[in-house]
């Protein structure tokens, strides 16, 4: 592979929905697969590990003190991720042997705020198998908020990779412009923005973030039907009776610094999508715009930006 080029692959897959070990297994393979093509970024949608909380939706979500909710939100933290506990490890020694860095979109009960609070993640492992980013989501959306909590600013990072710089945010974190900026601003031209899925989602959105940043956009999205749904999750027969057939078709996709699709969105089929893309695509169209370079005024605005890991108590 020419250095100027980087050979990115985007996991289109569903998760064993809240079962965080048969999940884990199943990002190996993809992993695995996906090294066979000797790919250098591999990417999976938000949440995958161990699912999107789709049970909000159909379930009387915002009921208060209803038992369905405490139950399934139990066991969505019984099958969420604490990295401290080397819950991850498998998966960067994978990436380690297969010099393969990953976008990873996962539920972390973070063991900084307590370890019973769960945050919508999107880690960033790198070549070498090290974890470099942890970010969580600043704002959950809508009903999201019913599970999730708010994150903070310390994920917002990009990372050397070849001659990219790649960042990344979660779902409608994407329609933020100023934790996008954030990442303009350290150099981002490769953006990852992850998604549960949905093809509404990445098809307008996507093609706008490249156009405005000038950068290669890889937009991806996890898949779920109901067959998805394991047979013993707790209260299935609820969330069933309102579920559509299809939760979340896909819609992976990849826009060019343009913002013309490189790889149009790929809508209901599971599977590990790849491509190859140029940087000097990037510098081509730097050329006439770069929001913050010879375009910017950063005598007129800034932006301030707080990484600082957010905690409940700090110890001297």
């Amino acid at each position: 592979m020419k250095e100027n080029e980087l050979k990115v692959a985007l996991a289109q897959i569903a998760p064993v929905w809240l079962d965080k070990k048969a999940t884990l297994e199943k990002i190996l393979v993809a992993i695995q697969e996906t090294a066979k093509e000797k790919t250098e970024l591999l990417v999976f949608g938000e949440a995958l590990l161990p699912g999107y909380p789709f049970w909000l939706a159909y379930t009387d979500g915002a009921a208060w003190d209803l038992q369905l909710n405490k139950e399934l939100h139990a066991h969505y933290a019984q099958n969420s991720i604490q990295i401290e506990a080397g819950e991850l490890d498998a998966i960067c020694q994978m990436a380690k042997e297969n010099r393969m860095a990953l976008y990873l979109g996962m539920i972390e009960r973070a063991k900084d705020r307590g370890g019973h609070s769960l945050y919508c993640a999107l880690v960033y492992i790198d070549q070498h198998g090290e974890i470099k980013s942890v970010h969580r989501k600043l704002q959950p959306t809508y009903d999201e908020r019913l599970t999730w909590a708010p994150g903070d600013g310390n994920g917002l990072q990009v990372h050397p990779l070849k001659q990219f710089t790649v960042g990344g945010l979660n779902c409608w974190e994407n329609w933020m412009p100023l934790p996008r900026a954030a990442l303009y601003g350290q150099g981002e031209n490769l953006h990852v923005a992850v998604w549960p899925g949905n093809l509404n989602n990445t098809k307008d959105i996507t093609r706008f973030i490249a156009r405005e940043s000038r950068s290669y956009v890889i937009s991806v999205s996890s898949m779920m039907t109901q067959k998805d749904f394991p047979s013993d999750t707790p209260h299935l027969d609820k969330i069933l009776e309102k579920a559509p057939d299809v939760l979340a078709n896909g819609g992976s996709c990849i826009a060019g610094p343009d913002g013309e699709w490189v790889l149009e969105p790929v809508v209901g089929a599971e599977g590990i999508i790849h491509h190859t893309i140029d940087i000097n695509r990037v510098y081509e169209e730097r050329q006439n715009f770069d929001p913050v370079g010879h375009y910017s005024r950063p005598d007129v605005t800034k932006l301030l930006v707080n990484r600082e890991r957010q905690s409940t108590v700090f110890f001297k």
